[in-house]
């Protein structure tokens, strides 16, 4: 049987253990991308931990910054 255009198909009925064994599916895999999540985070974090570092260890070897002189105004 083919559907022509506009027809409806109501959705096939699902059954319980289908609905539950769709629940565990749905439930590991949240748990999994928690988990990436997480470790995608704490890596971002030592990353930005560690070029922190390095950025105030360069300004430290190249001392203080001068400030900037204001610039005269034109009459």
């Amino acid at each position: 049987m083919t559907k022509t255009v506009g027809e409806y198909e109501p959705p096939k009925p699902i059954s319980k253990a289908e609905r539950e064994a769709r629940k565990a599916f749905r439930q590991v895999d949240a748990e999994k991308a928690l988990s990436e999540h997480a470790l995608a985070e704490k890596a971002f974090a030592q990353n930005r931990e560690r070029l922190k570092a390095e950025r105030l260890a360069r300004e430290a070897a190249a001392g203080p910054v001068p400030k900037k002189q204001p610039k005269a105004k034109k009459k």
